[in-house]
């Protein structure tokens, strides 16, 4: 009997093992190089580092990150420059981001689209339905999450709502206090904390914003804001807790989160912007956004923070049609529906949430198009303004990742658009693979 259950024993740990060791593949990288591809890797690498270079030196950034995953492998990851221009901390590959606007496809979308998958939204329904407070107004009551994903429903661009707690370049206290309390108990940066019911404020303000009857394609970021909540109601859980549960940890995303400096990572974190105007000093493990912080720096809008391979375990997860290892999370028909473009006979390149190459691209040199020519019409992604880029290709499939702290030390600085700096990196890449199809 007692060897029949030290057999019993020795059957359960190896089955237990083996189950531990699928679960870990499944949200593990797998890596290559250019030269296993059967790439010129010395050519590539000369490449970049060119292009990296001139826009080190033009002040484009700083420093950055690329990351290139082909055919679900990681094969090419380098860091280049410094956190900031003093050189004195140079930029290293598990340095972790400020994401700004790119959170909008890593946070909430992957939400509503597992929540479109269960049926607990409906994207052509009026979005009335579940947001409430719309139901009453007369330009918002019809407006469906098509339109809204797609930026087609005519909705305000953006709303500055910094401008509601200052005055004459001051904190009004009444929103604002240097010490928490009670009803102050969310921090928008060290030593600042906003009053817990700014956010219905905001809300407030987004649903009396205006809609213009002119239905065309007009960006606007605004309901990103309202997502956690909408999330959090359908769902019943936390906006951070879910998406943690459903995504994150599926898929071994350790670093994407909000609020790092709340967080023990080992990770070095990068300095975005030098505010002289809101927190009057150095941001860095703090939200960039305004909008963001001032809802506590969790946000739909922007606010979250990862590295480079966290990103790319994401985006390889859209790229696999919501598939990773064995397991579905997003099912294959709703990523396929999200990532296509919802609009071209207005000419609206965009997908739900995700943007998408400008229409006609593959016709423009790289100077001109956005992203690379080579990219398919297929593939999609999203950038942020502290100068981060990430996209995806199921068709060629690459994923091509760009992190920079372009802010730094002022959001003035513009030459990361003014010398194309991303469209020629991942350019790059497409065009090495494309010249590596013609050979063979």
């Amino acid at each position: 009997m007692i060897s029949g259950a030290l057999n019993d024993l020795r059957f359960f740990l190896f089955g237990f093992l083996i189950v531990l060791q699928t679960g870990l593949a499944q949200n593990q990288l797998s890596y290559s190089t250019l030269s296993e591809m059967g790439l010129d890797e010395a050519r590539i690498n000369q490449q970049v580092d060119s292009i990296m270079t001139l826009g080190i030196r033009q002040e484009a950034f700083p420093g950055a990150q690329v990351l290139v995953s082909k055919n679900n492998q990681v094969v090419f990851h380098k860091a280049f420059g410094f956190h900031t221009y003093d050189s004195v901390q140079a930029v290293g590959p598990t340095d972790i981001y400020d994401l700004a606007s790119v959170t909008k496809i890593t946070a909430p979308l992957p939400a509503i689209m597992k929540l479109v998958d269960e049926g607990k939204l409906d994207l052509d329904a009026p979005f009335s339905n579940y947001w409430k407070a719309w139901a009453k107004r007369k330009d918002k009551k019809d407006l469906t999450l098509r339109e809204i994903l797609s930026h087609q429903a005519g909705l305000t661009p953006y709303i500055i709502f910094l401008n509601r707690v200052m005055k004459d370049d001051k904190i009004k206290k009444r929103f604002i206090r240097t010490s928490p309390s009670k009803k102050f108990n969310k921090t928008v940066y060290d030593g600042l904390f906003i009053k817990n019911r700014f956010r219905n404020k905001v809300h407030r303000i987004i649903n009396r914003s205006k809609v213009s009857p002119d239905k065309t394609y007009k960006y606007s970021g605004l309901t990103f804001l309202i997502f956690p909540q909408l999330i959090e109601q359908l769902t019943g859980m936390d906006y951070e807790t879910y998406l943690r549960q459903h995504f994150y940890k599926p898929l071994g995303c350790e670093t994407l989160g909000f609020n790092p400096s709340k967080k023990d990572y080992p990770n070095n974190i990068v300095p975005t912007e030098v505010d002289t105007f809101f927190r009057k000093t150095l941001t860095r493990d703090w939200v960039h956004d305004e909008n963001a912080a001032l809802l506590g720096g969790v946000s739909g809008n922007a606010g979250l923070f990862g590295t480079a391979e966290d990103l790319a375990k994401l985006m390889l997860l859209y790229q696999n049609f919501g598939k990773v290892g064995n397991q579905q999370l997003i099912s294959e028909e709703v990523v396929k529906e999200f990532i296509k473009v919802q609009f071209p006979e207005n000419e609206n390149r965009r997908g739900l949430g995700f943007d998408k190459p400008l229409l006609g691209n593959d016709t423009l040199d790289v100077a001109q198009a956005y992203p690379s020519p080579l990219a398919s019409p297929k593939s999609f992604g999203h950038a942020g303004f502290t100068g981060t880029f990430i996209w995806a290709d199921p068709e060629n499939q690459l994923v091509f990742i760009f992190l920079s702290n372009r802010v730094y030390p002022s959001r003035t600085h513009r030459k990361l658009y003014e010398l194309n700096i991303r469209t020629a990196l991942q350019h790059t890449f497409y065009n090495a693979f494309k010249r590596l199809e013609v050979q063979n």
